[in-house]
């Protein structure tokens, strides 16, 4: 039928039309149920439709139909396009079998089956178009269908996958802890190789300090024991040394008392034995003091029991001699009364007492020397013992304080000026300066740090006085311990106290009264018995110490009277190098000419006097030399040639040491028309170091 072969190209030009070549979204599910609503109502004819139908009933416009149904196919297709999207091709299989379904859906859907509008054309157009709606729907379900599986094979894809993932990565974790684990675990192992290695060999060195320190323990044991050993010999041996020197004590004593009867009987013996009596107690003395010395801890020496054996020889002597002389006087006085006899029988005159005549004595006052220091001396002597004792008046108050601040102030300052002295050496000359600073600004009233503090003369109203008193006192003191024991020593005191004499004269006035207190020979001044003066007092007058009425020994005594005078004369010819003055000497070489002469002025003393000259021209002779030249050689021949022999005339057989140093020196520098200088005197090159 012609009008059936139109229906068939309507609807090949609606399926070729823009609407039929339509594709369904594929995100058709989000837009809700408003798209499958129209796939599910029962189809429905336009207003259009109509005019299609009269257009196609009528025989003459059947040639047309093709014509006029494309722009109404193209009107229906622009007023219902649906938005293009792409979608993925559909399996091939699955597209077989909607085509078989959509075939079946056909073949039902045959116009005999359908039913039959007013038209029949208009029905047949009806169900074409319905048929091919289903046939869309169903090929839109399929489709969605198939992307739900696909989703769904996607989302296992993608879970499969990523659980994969998670799997490789806890793998990868794993992998890293175990790495992570064996090499914490090779590290370790490693450390505890290294520190057991480590202990290895800190226990070696332990074993190795340990027999060393056994060695050595062994070593100290045995050292011990061998000195311990020599000790307990050099006691055996001091305790037959101290038997040895008893026996030789009680000997001693024995023979001195031999003495005493014919002392006491002089007048009958007709003989003066006091030099006999004096020389043993000397002899007895010089034993008892190496007896003390023992008995207060030292060990006897051997050079000790020589001394006490040469002085039981001497005493020895000494007896042996008295009894010479006594019996050569008995001889004579036997001769004598025998003359006397003969005489008296051929005169038959009338008996007269004859006195033998007594042995000559050694004169003790020689004409044209003085037995005592010169006025002017003593005038000088006691103008600076004057001047001291108002300096300790002055400071009773600070020296007697019960305040605690007080006498704390007073500890602080003495130690203040007196340990720098202590610390006086020739090391080198910036330490004497620095000493030599320290108490200079200490006397000028500047804060000197001390023990950690300040410390200042104006923390007491009589702090200057105070330091001006116990500085001197420690120069003397210094002399008499430190110089006594090391000769060299007096020279860098000396310059210091040279330094401080020429800035601070009060110093200076004090340091000489506290000299002459300990030492009178360095005015000179001998001390004179005065009655009722007690025996001990009359020994300090002189210089020697007494304590619990022991008189110290002569050797002790010598050795303190030579170390001040030695310190004394070194501060006469030493002067401080960096003073600003540019006077004299504070105390120059003119009061070592007047000491020289006074005490050639002087009776010599036995020991003392030879001893005191050797130690002040050995330190002072270079300088007089350079000075007086011709009248200070004219001096050392008077005491070779006038005063020797008073001195040789006062001294006894066991005192004859020190006039025999004393004569070699002066026999050897008039030999060589020269004074060396002094051992440890500082030379210009000293001061630049």
């Amino acid at each position: 039928m012609p009008a059936e072969d139109k229906r068939w190209e309507t609807l090949k030009a609606l399926r070729n039309s823009k609407k039929g070549r339509l594709t369904y979204d594929t995100s058709w599910l989000e837009d809700g149920e408003d798209i499958l609503e129209q796939c599910q109502s029962s189809p429905k004819l336009s207003v259009t439709s109509a005019w299609v139908l009269d257009h196609l009933s009528q025989p003459e416009t059947q040639s047309n139909a093709t014509e006029n149904l494309t722009p109404l196919v193209n009107c229906l297709a622009g007023n219902d396009q649906l938005p293009e999207k792409s979608i993925p091709s559909p399996d091939p299989r699955t597209e077989e079998e909607n085509n078989n379904n959509v075939q079946q859906l056909v073949e039902e859907l045959t116009p005999e089956r359908a039913f039959l509008l007013l038209s029949p054309e208009a029905t047949q157009i009806e169900g074409y178009v319905k048929m091919y709606e289903t046939v869309h729907k169903i090929k839109g379900q399929s489709e969605l269908k198939h992307r739900q599986e696909l989703q769904q094979k996607i989302v296992h894809d993608l879970s499969t996958s990523s659980t994969e993932q998670m799997k490789r990565f806890e793998e990868s974790l794993e992998l890293k802890q175990r790495q992570e684990y064996e090499e914490m675990r090779d590290m370790m192992e490693k450390g505890s190789l290294e520190a057991r290695g480590r202990q290895e060999k800190l226990k070696e060195e332990h074993r190795r300090k340990a027999k060393n320190m056994n060695l050595k323990l062994r070593e100290a044991e045995q050292q011990r024991l061998r000195q311990k050993e020599l000790e307990h010999q050099r006691q055996a041996e001091s305790r037959d040394r101290l038997r040895k020197l008893n026996a030789i004590q009680a000997e001693v004593l024995h023979l001195n008392m031999q003495i005493e009867p014919y002392l006491k009987q002089k007048d009958l013996v007709g003989l003066d034995l006091s030099e006999y009596s004096n020389r043993g107690n000397q002899l007895c003395s010089l034993v008892s003091g190496v007896i003390k010395l023992t008995s207060e801890g030292g060990l006897l020496q051997q050079e000790d029991m020589l001394n006490a054996e040469r002085a039981l020889l001497q005493m020895r002597t000494l007896i042996a001699a008295m009894h010479e002389k006594i019996a050569a006087v008995a001889a004579e006085k036997r001769r004598i009364k025998e003359e006397e006899e003969k005489a008296l029988q051929k005169k038959q005159e009338v008996k007269t007492e004859i006195v033998p005549p007594a042995p000559q004595q050694k004169p003790t006052h020689r004409e044209g020397l003085q037995l005592k220091a010169d006025s002017t001396i003593l005038e000088w002597y006691q103008r600076l013992q004057d001047i001291c004792n108002q300096c300790a008046a002055s400071i009773n108050d600070l020296n007697n304080s019960k305040d605690s601040k007080v006498k704390k102030i007073k500890m602080d300052l003495q130690k203040t000026a007196t340990i720098p002295v202590g610390q006086i050496s020739s090391v080198a000359a910036s330490h004497l300066r620095e000493i030599f600073d320290k108490i200079n600004n200490l006397l000028l009233g500047k804060q000197i740090s001390s023990g950690g503090k300040l410390v200042s003369i104006s923390q007491h109203p009589q702090g200057q006085e105070f330091v001006y008193y116990k500085l001197a006192e420690k120069f003397v003191k210094q002399g008499e311990e430190e110089v006594a024991s090391h000769h060299e020593a007096a020279f860098p005191i000396a310059v210091v106290a040279s330094g401080i004499w020429e800035s601070h004269p009060k110093v200076g006035d004090i340091f000489l009264a506290h000299l002459h207190r300990k030492c009178p020979y360095a005015v000179p001044f001998f001390p004179s018995w005065k009655d009722g003066l007690p025996k001990e007092e009359y020994q300090r007058l002189l210089g020697y110490r007494v304590q619990e009425n022991c008189v110290e020994q002569q050797d002790n005594f010598l050795k303190r009277m030579s170390g001040m005078v030695r310190l004394y004369a070194a501060i006469i010819v030493s002067r401080w190098p960096y003073g600003t003055k540019q006077g004299e000497h504070p105390h120059d070489l003119n009061h070592a000419w007047r000491w020289l002469a006074q005490m050639l002025n002087m009776e010599p003393l036995a020991d003392v006097t030879a001893t005191l000259l050797f130690d002040f021209l050995e330190v002072c002779g270079h300088a007089l030399m350079l000075k007086y030249q011709n009248q200070f050689w004219k001096m050392i021949r008077l005491i070779m040639i006038e005063y020797f022999p008073r001195i040789e005339a006062v001294t006894g057989s066991g005192q004859v040491g020190a006039v025999i140093r004393l004569r070699q020196f002066l026999e050897k520098c008039l030999k060589q028309k020269d004074f060396p200088l002094p051992k440890g005197y500082l030379k210009p090159a000293f001061w630049k170091s």
